[in-house]
């Protein structure tokens, strides 16, 4: 995607056949995988950064992580546990995978505030399982 990160912004899309690993060198990809051991403390504009999708995150548990691992690229998680913390809920569910929209909305917010804050209370729904405690700044 192509465009500036900003609210009002549009934004371009280019489409390929090829592959990511085609396109770019390995050592400016960034494979973002919730499971991750790094975690993305800042977007490097350098770097390009792979959002994945899958449909059922309890089947496919640390694929995207095997994914990375196996093509050599780097990974990274975006900072959950850093600045939230786990909501009580009666099913005791928290989880840190996203759909794509949600980790663009995330990275697009932060690449516009600098403000992990801000970007995860704009891309983490509460159905998630998590929220920023009280007191945490923008």
């Amino acid at each position: 995607l192509k465009g500036c990160f900003t609210p009002s912004c549009v934004f371009q899309m280019d489409t390929t056949p090829e592959s990511y690993l085609d396109l770019f060198p390995l050592d400016a990809i960034v494979y973002l995988t919730p499971d991750s051991e790094n975690v993305l403390e800042d977007i490097d504009p350098d770097k390009v950064y792979v959002l994945g999708g899958l449909v059922d995150e309890s089947i496919h548990k640390q694929l995207t992580l095997r994914r990375a691992r196996e093509q050599s690229l780097r990974t990274a998680r975006l900072p959950i546990r850093e600045y939230m913390v786990k909501a009580p809920n009666s099913r005791n569910y928290h989880s840190e995978t996203l759909a794509i929209n949600q980790v663009f909305e995330i990275l697009s917010t932060y690449y516009e505030t600098r403000s992990w804050p801000a970007a995860l209370r704009a891309g983490v729904s509460s159905g998630k399982g998590y929220m920023l405690p009280d007191g945490v700044e923008q």
